[in-house]
């Protein structure tokens, strides 16, 4: 796998649990309090080190292969034999202790489609909450013919993410304070028009996201990050300084692993629908009020994305090898030469389980 000097390639991996749980201590009459039960979702973003799989490209196998492993011991178990308190924050931090992983390992545990936890390589624990509404909006600004410049709406979403006070879980902050943060905000902007709120006559998705910090960080002085879905495949993050936009897309290719061992089913030739997400950071233009206008991102990358969709990847000349590290790396280095403003490139060969490349480690900012 070729690397570029300047960025660096983080592997990821995701594995499913059931398991019940009881929450306590939480107030009394709380839901959380009786036994019940969720399916888990366990997540982990490794930095891992050139050998550490048998072979070149099969550390993405290697890792879901450990995380399946770990989370094994969890599956279809009460959880409160395992740990006094089981939080998500804390069934994060007991992957994280128990993986066998060496170098930086990030560890989420997502306890339903709508809330999780995160806790980073030092230790640092944040909750999310991922809320929707639907809203009509446009942007007066565009250019002339601009499809967004009509009258339109979408079924946003929103993800609020902040620090987890108590790094034990126990206390502090909770998903329930989140949603009583949330619950006025969105009474603003369901099922209305976000140009009619003060603040948002311009109401792009990285404006709405650092309008929505407004309103919730003197609230919640841990708020990390707020991320804007506009659709389900583009959006905007806001930190309190940097705005950030995604724009994601699906391909399909066939592929075999050059250095798989003879006899290992990577060696075969198969495929992939890969998922596959950009990801730009750029001041935001005064007028237009975005970072980069998503269609731009699309219509750039195009000829990148044609080489590659409905193609056997291992007969591209430059690319040297196609498990999905190497594939990200190769889109990384074509990606930024069309846009510069490229600072990370995600690709997952199934749902979790793949590699991202990022010029910093502020790129990787945000939940698992």
């Amino acid at each position: 796998m070729t690397v570029s000097a300047d960025t660096r390639t983080v592997f990821c991996a995701s594995a499913g649990f059931e398991s019940a749980r009881q929450l306590d201590p939480i107030p009394a009459g709380h839901p959380s309090g009786r036994l019940h039960g969720h399916g888990f979702l366990a997540k982990v973003r490794c930095a891992l080190p050139a050998g550490w799989a048998r072979f070149q490209g099969g550390e993405v196998d290697r890792l879901k292969v450990e995380l399946q492993a770990c989370v094994g011991a969890l599956d279809h178990r009460l959880l409160n034999d395992q740990l006094t308190h089981p939080s998500d924050e804390n069934l994060a931090r007991w992957v994280q202790g128990r993986l066998g992983c060496p170098g930086r390992v990030d560890v989420g545990i997502q306890s339903s489609a709508r809330r999780g936890a995160d806790v980073d390589a030092a230790g640092r624990a944040h909750l999310w909450r991922r809320y929707a509404f639907q809203s009509a909006h446009q942007l007066p600004h565009v250019p002339l013919g601009h499809k967004c410049g009509k009258m339109h709406g979408h079924g946003f979403e929103v993800v609020v993410r902040a620090a987890a006070i108590d790094p034990a879980g126990r206390s502090g902050l909770g998903h329930d304070d989140l949603d009583a943060i949330w619950a006025p905000i969105h009474f603003e902007l369901n099922y209305g028009c976000l140009n009619d709120l003060p603040g948002l006559q311009n109401p792009t998705s990285e404006l709405l996201a650092s309008w929505l910090w407004a309103r919730i960080a003197p609230q919640l002085p841990g708020l990390s990050t707020i991320t804007v879905y506009e659709t389900g495949s583009c959006g905007a993050v806001f930190d309190g300084e940097r705005h950030r936009i995604w724009k994601e897309m699906t391909l399909d290719g066939a592929l075999q692993l050059k250095h798989a061992p003879d006899g290992n089913g990577l060696r075969r030739l198969h495929g992939h629908t890969y998922t596959l997400r950009l990801h730009l950071s750029a001041p935001l233009d005064e007028w237009l009020g975005w970072a980069v206008d998503f269609g731009d991102v699309k219509a750039a990358f195009d000829p990148i994305f044609q080489r590659l969709d409905h193609q056997p990847l291992h007969k591209i000349a430059d690319l040297a090898d196609c498990d999905t590290g190497s594939i990200a790396n190769w889109v990384f280095e074509k990606a930024r030469q069309r846009l510069p403003q490229l600072d990370r490139v995600d690709l997952d060969e199934t749902p979790g389980c793949g590699a991202i490349v990022s010029s910093s480690d502020a790129a990787l900012s945000g939940a698992l």
